[in-house]
């Protein structure tokens, strides 16, 4: 099972998605961290959609683009860790839904499966700041300065992962849908099986 999983391109791809996760947040450091997140790699958590592999890749990704956070203690385990399980819900929201398609199909891909990092980082990011890190930044009290977060985050979340997101999701399916050896993993459909034409005679009884 893992043999067959663990393809070259696989592997191929995975570090590919990683390391531009990394170089999209590090391209927009220090706006990629706190409680207002300019970190346009987010779109990538689109890609579990598609690719299983996205998950690790995702995951390795974040742990690597955290290493310059100023909370890295709670940005190299809190962080990743989210990032891994919205992946799995993401993938997860693929797999169920992959013999399905048209707008309405795509739509609901999309919809439910970017749903999950922008709620798990608005959710559960604001925490880290505002409650582990004591950035009141945003608010008064603990309480305000959390959903001021949380707004932010959401609000943030949802413009790379949804606005960004959208256009890498219909590229990489139409891109599928072409063959593209570098989106596919190479398995061909088995053709149909023809009707049968047999028009040979049968013996009288």
């Amino acid at each position: 099972m893992f043999k067959n999983f663990f393809t070259a391109k696989r592997i191929c791809r995975a570090g590919v998605i990683a390391a531009l996760y990394v170089a999209l947040t590090y391209a927009f450091m220090p706006f990629a961290y706190g409680w207002f997140q300019i970190r346009p790699s987010e779109a990538l958590t689109v890609l579990p959609l598609f690719f299983p592999e996205a998950i690790p890749a995702l995951y390795v990704g974040c742990i690597l683009a955290n290493l310059t956070s100023p909370m890295l203690a709670f940005d190299l385990t809190i962080g990743p860790a989210v990032t891994l399980v919205a992946a799995v819900c993401t993938y997860l929201v693929g797999y169920f839904l992959r013999r399905y398609e048209g707008k309405l199909a795509t739509a609901l891909k999309i919809g439910l499966g970017g749903i999950f990092p922008v709620a798990l980082n608005a959710f559960i990011i604001p925490v880290v700041i505002v409650f582990l890190s004591g950035d009141m930044s945003a608010g008064a009290t603990p309480l305000i300065a959390y959903w001021t977060s949380f707004g932010t985050m959401f609000a943030t979340e949802a413009i790379w992962i949804f606005g960004l997101g959208t256009p890498l999701f219909l590229f990489v399916a139409r891109m599928r849908k072409k063959g593209v050896s570098v989106f596919s993993d190479g398995k061909k459909r088995a053709a149909p099986m023809p009707e049968s034409n047999d028009q040979t005679p049968q013996p009288q009884a």
